[in-house]
């Protein structure tokens, strides 16, 4: 990556399912903007969006210092199965991995259980003679006159990417690099993704299930980001693209390009990293970030101002919200529950005569019946418009008009006329279901991590999610609701606070009674290396931190803990100081240590992250004095608590300062979203320019 410094000025883009947004920061600010999703071409859109932004803020485009980009291209083509002809290369007796997974069934009492379907169908899983044992030893060569005549046989059956899994390569990938040397020698062009680099980690169905699924959307998401990089060019930014991954680290696109898998959940990967900022500048430990925007809702938990990781994900779950039903990906991940909850989440009436909402999307295309392309379908966008919540002329910052009548028709028509309800109850009764929907999905997360959520503040981002907060929060018994400056375009705005930072992982299992502390020297000085060559290309010569982790366990247990060990040399008496650090953490958890038995690491882990350059200021300072926050003017809105239409504020975001203070009912508008506040609740815009909605002590 070239050196290129610009004039101070750094760009965000966050391509969704609906909209794609973008935000420039710079030494005057900021500017944010929105433009529909081009799903053909998603670079089109993309760079249609950055002309806008940057013509709004008279900037030029070669005076960008840095672009980053997030983006769920790679989790819908797996969702939606537009990934490359892809093959499977794996050990002779290992074929059908894929369909055995863990086996077992994730749902022992449904005699018409759905396994989701294999990314590469069997006639395209191949064999080759070979085996390395789980110490790395090889105990069977390669058979590399068979590797080279199933290579001839790839390129005639049109394969565009393959994925090459071999028995305990995590310990020893010689064999999978070899027969990547002879695919490019008899096959050139494909795309090759070996697991000991994708993956290096123990568990042979992870790992398999992770690098088929990195071959799968490889050829699209590299394809897609050399497009996006020329189309930049063109439009004259010389400035370097980062890649924001589903952990909510920066990353090359070199790396990304390589391993696009990483970035399944790198969009609201933003949502998470902004809520922690916010979350520190306010001094709130604890919090809900809900990200609702034009098709998903995402729900994050943070506790003492963070999210939580964890190192596996699922996709493509044949069964939303039953584990074991999707593909498993090993790969670092903020942890999130995502619905599919979002301005373009389709409503209907089911066989029972009940109104349902989502999970299907009419995204952007045609998107809400209110958008004029052509949809017909009622969505929550819809809704939110007849309620009166949204201004027909002011949409996405009067980028584009909505159509009340029709949105209104669409409402009656298939959601009213079946129901026996008004348009008004209608689109009441479609809001308060997804409501409750992301509610309930706040609550089964919460539960399934522990946590309660009545005493945490709930921060709200997305071009939807400022809408529903409010009403979500009353569901939940949480009595603050912040909505951050730039909710709108939350996601792309917390790209901007992103950490450059890798993590590598290598699995190796030791005994800590019996620890050789060289070889896990020599482990870490590994990972060390291979994370400081990616991290440095888009660091410079920053400072740089190290953080390790081990997943450990009893011997004898089948599933581990990850625990933070010190970033040091080791010696053989550290064993006793590890297994220590593993059994404390088991206590807090579990309420109890296992006497008499050993303990064991099974994979080492480090991440290096560029330091910040700029230190974070904390709203510790005084708010400042209360003033009436000015109206723009009077509307009629539905509000759900009351049952009926009321007169409402309309306050505009932009005019109102530091300490202005109003009353619900009031909608306080912007470019990018609007705020509703229900009557039973007052706001503030804080110091920092955060709108704080607070449940009023009567209500």
């Amino acid at each position: 990556m070239s050196e290129h410094r610009g004039a101070g000025y750094r760009l965000a883009v966050d391509i969704g399912g609906t909209f794609t947004d973008i935000v420039l920061e710079g030494p005057g600010g900021w500017v944010s903007g929105k433009v529909l999703t081009t799903g053909y071409a998603p670079e089109e859109g993309v760079v249609s969006g950055v002309r806008i932004v940057l013509e709004k803020a008279g900037v030029a485009a070669d005076q960008l210092d840095f672009i980053i980009h997030g983006t769920t291209l790679a989790t819908n083509a797996i969702i939606e199965r537009r990934g490359a002809r892809t093959a499977l290369i794996t050990t002779l007796g290992f074929r059908d991995i894929l369909e055995f997974a863990f086996g077992q069934r994730f749902d022992q009492y449904d005699l018409e259980l759905e396994r989701p379907e294999p990314l590469i169908a069997r006639p395209l899983r191949f064999e080759a003679r070979e085996r390395t044992a789980a110490d790395g030893s090889v105990l069977l060569d390669l058979d590399e006159d068979g590797v080279r005549a199933l290579a001839r046989k790839l390129r005639g059956l049109d394969i565009v990417s393959v994925a090459v899994c071999f028995m305990h390569a995590y310990r020893n990938g010689a064999h999978e690099r070899r027969v990547r040397d002879i695919l490019n020698e008899e096959a050139p062009g494909l795309f090759i993704s070996l697991s000991h680099e994708v993956c290096p980690e123990i568990r042979e169905y992870e790992r398999t299930s992770t690098t088929v699924a990195n071959a799968y959307v490889q050829p699209l998401m590299a394809t897609y980001l050399g497009k996006l990089e020329k189309s930049l060019h063109d439009l004259g930014a010389r400035a370097p693209l980062l890649m924001i991954m589903s952990s909510g680290s920066l990353t090359s696109v070199e790396t990304a390009q390589r391993f696009p898998i990483r970035l399944v959940e790198s969009g609201p990967a933003g949502g998470a990293i902004l809520a922690r900022q916010i979350a520190i500048e306010l001094g709130a430990a604890r919090c809900v970030a809900l990200d609702m925007g034009g098709t998903t809702a995402k729900i994050i938990l943070l506790t003492d101002f963070e999210p939580r990781h964890a190192r596996s994900m699922e996709v493509a779950r044949a069964y939303r919200f039953l584990p074991g039903s999707g593909l498993p990906l090993r790969i670092p991940v903020i942890e999130m529950i995502e619905i599919g909850a979002g301005g373009g989440s389709i409503a209907h009436v089911d066989e029972l005569g009940r109104i349902a909402v989502g999970p299907e999307s009419a995204g952007s295309s045609p998107g809400p019946a209110c958008y004029g392309l052509g949809g017909l379908l009622p969505t929550v966008t819809d809704s939110d418009l007849v309620q009166g919540k949204l201004d027909p002329d002011a949409f996405a910052g009067g980028s584009m008009r909505l159509d009340m009548r029709t949105a209104r028709a669409a409402v009656e028509t298939h959601v009213g006329d079946p129901t026996g309800l008004g348009w008004a109850d209608a689109a009441a009764g479609i809001c308060e279901i997804v409501d409750e929907n992301m509610s309930n999905a706040t609550r089964v997360h919460a539960a399934d991590a522990g946590e309660e959520v009545e005493s945490r503040v709930l921060i709200a981002t997305g071009g939807a999610g400022p809408l529903h907060a409010a009403r979500i929060a009353e569901k939940l018994g949480i009595a603050t609701v912040v909505v951050p400056k730039a909710a709108g375009v939350g996601s792309a705005f917390g790209f901007l606070k992103a950490p450059i930072a890798y993590e590598a992982v290598h699995s190796q299992i030791a005994q800590l009674a019996l620890l050789n502390a060289g070889a896990v020297n020599r482990i870490f000085d590994d990972l060390r290396a291979e994370a400081e060559k990616v991290v440095r290309l888009a660091s410079g010569s920053r400072a740089l931190r190290e953080r390790r982790f081990a997943d450990m366990r009893y011997r004898g247990q089948g599933h581990e803990l990850a625990v933070e060990i010190p970033a040091r040399a080791y010696e053989a008496k550290d064993g006793a100081e590890l297994a220590e650090i593993f059994e404390a953490q088991y206590q807090k958890n579990y309420g109890r240590r296992i006497p008499n038995l050993s303990v064991e690491a099974l994979t080492w882990t480090l991440v290096l992250t560029a330091q910040d350059e700029e230190a974070r200021e904390i709203e510790t300072m005084a708010e400042p004095a209360p003033s009436a926050a000015p109206v723009l003017r009077m509307t009629q809105v539905f509000d759900a608590e009351v049952g009926g239409f009321v007169e409402a504020k309309v306050i505009s975001r932009e005019a109102a300062r530091p300490g202005a203070r109003f009353e619900g009912p009031a909608l306080v508008v912007e470019d990018q979203t609007t705020i509703w506040t229900p009557t039973s609740f007052e706001g503030r815009i804080s110091r920092g320019g955060h709108v704080i909605l607070q449940r009023k002590l009567n209500a």
